[in-house]
């Protein structure tokens, strides 16, 4: 008899995701779950998506037009032309099958009529998952991260982005200071909500939102920066999450008019676009990444190690275009050094504040209120130089790999004790500090200079196949870009050219 206890779950009853709220646990959720969500709701519409070389979402629509047809569909997928998705797979033998995954199903936003999407898998002409794949590359890096080390590598993001409309003439934002700005002098907070809400119903584990540092008006339009942030979790529902963001960001402000951008930098002297990525270490469901003495633990510390041997080579999946190396430069609260620190945002590796003092300090504020609730589990490290050019699930793939080195090392907490840095490292009295640092590429070229010393690293236990990994840094070389920020401080101009080339990046 088939056991339906996920149906009734209480715990998912508050889901924004309406497949959620009915269905309960997503992982618990069968192909007959799906089927009948479909009949009861007067579904008309499938909808197959998954990610491309190129970063994006691509999206296969089907039309429900029998019961025996959908679940054709929903059991053995469709096949599709891998050549035109991927560039190193060979038109002679492009044939891949996209198999959809039952626990991303959500009621698609944007769709012109009732339509249910899954996010899908590749499997290849054997009906083996393809070793190119880039989440299935993120699912390798995982599991042989929880093989070497005993532990589950989780993650969250920050989305950066810019909106641009034109300039309302009232109430003007204070040039590069809309970090937490309200409205009226924040334009775009409500365009954020709608944002968080739709990202919220078809699956996003948002932490918040809110207005950033950069805004700035040029030729009468607005430029405001904005962010939303993640909660963090298992690293793949953590990237499908963000490759969901970005499209619902994207389709929004197509549908509202607004210009809208994850570029890295946008102009000179204005705050760039970044991608966070927090890490955090799990064992037997607990955070172990600080210990109960709230101190950084040597699990962290030998992740952190092993981020900072393969930090150069890191910045060819992180910052892949040339525009992104525009933004690593120092002083902009973007890291251009191989160190780490805590609460330090000019580090490459932060360790931002984690409720660290053991003081109730929600009792303070509310005296009848005491906090019930350990806080010492919140803890994170970040990964401050990546940008939204990265694909999102190669970028934790390679912070995965980089972690799991760290556990291979022996000297890993010397390297981490070497690289920790407690002070601003661009100050004028830390120069001789900031000389004994490693600096990441400064460019594309150089960057894939790195992954092609480094490549071993990756490859290594068959996460990444040697051919992504060569068209990586064939992609990277082609780009010529070695002197490219010197040629453009000398010729300013070219600098609107190369942002809106890369204007819609990732």
């Amino acid at each position: 008899m088939e056991n339906n206890d996920h149906l009734t779950d209480s715990r998912f009853a508050m889901s924004p995701n309406p497949l959620v709220a009915a269905l309960g646990d997503p992982m618990r959720r069968t192909r007959e779950d799906i089927m009948r969500y479909i009949e009861e709701n007067g579904i008309r519409m499938v909808n197959f998506m998954y990610p491309a070389a190129d970063g994006r979402l691509k999206t296969l629509n089907f039309v429900v037009n029998s019961r025996e047809y959908l679940e054709t569909i929903l059991s053995t997928g469709e096949r599709v032309d891998g050549s035109s998705l991927f560039p190193f797979i060979e038109p002679s033998r492009s044939d891949l099958y996209v198999i959809p995954r039952y626990a991303s199903a959500f009621i698609d936003p944007f769709a012109p009529i009732p339509t249910l999407t899954m996010l899908c898998s590749f499997f290849d002409k054997d009906g083996n998952p393809l070793d190119s794949d880039p989440r299935g590359v993120l699912s390798r890096a995982c599991r042989e991260f929880n093989k070497a080390t005993g532990l589950e590598f989780e993650c969250m993001g920050e989305l950066e982005y810019y909106v641009i409309a034109a300039d309302p003439g009232a109430f003007p934002a204070t040039d590069q200071k809309g970090y937490h700005e309200s409205a009226p002098f924040a334009k775009f907070n409500d365009f954020r909500v709608k944002a968080m809400a739709m990202i919220a119903s078809i699956g996003g584990n948002i932490k918040y939102g809110h207005s950033e540092v950069g805004n700035f008006t040029y030729r009468s339009m607005v430029y405001e920066q904005n962010e939303i942030e993640f909660l963090p979790g298992p690293a793949l529902d953590s990237a499908d999450h963000l490759m969901l963001a970005k499209w619902v960001l994207r389709n929004l402000a197509a549908r509202e008019g607004l210009g809208l951008t994850f570029a890295p930098k946008i102009t000179v002297g204005k705050a760039g676009s970044g991608f966070h990525i927090h890490m955090r270490l799990m064992k037997d469901g607990q955070n172990v990444t600080q210990t109960p003495q709230r101190t950084l633990s040597d699990y962290a510390r030998r992740a952190i190690a092993g981020i900072m041997t393969l930090a150069p080579s890191i910045t060819a999946f992180g910052n892949t275009i040339p525009a992104s190396y525009l933004r690593l430069v120092p002083n902009q609260e973007a890291p251009t050094n191989v160190c780490w620190g805590d609460r330090n945002r000019s580090v490459l590796v932060r360790v931002p504040l984690g409720w660290t003092s053991g003081k109730d300090m929600c009792v303070q504020v509310n005296p009848d209120d005491p906090c019930a609730i350990e806080t010492y589990g919140k803890q994170t490290f970040e990964m401050r130089s990546p940008d939204c050019s990265a694909d999102v699930y190669s970028l934790i793939a390679a912070l995965c790999v980089a972690a799991r080195k760290g556990f291979d090392m022996p000297d890993a907490l010397d390297v981490a004790e070497r690289t920790y840095v407690d002070v601003n490292i661009h100050a004028r009295e830390n120069r001789d500090r900031l000389k004994g640092l490693d600096c990441l590429p400064a460019s594309c070229v150089a960057s894939a200079e790195c992954l092609s010393r480094q490549r071993e690293a990756y490859e290594e236990r068959g996460v990444f196949s040697p051919a992504m990994i060569d068209n990586a840094i064939s992609r990277l070389r082609a780009y010529d870009d070695e002197h490219l920020a010197e040629y453009l401080k000398s010729n300013p101009e070219q600098m609107n050219e190369l942002v809106n080339r890369y204007f819609h990046c990732g």
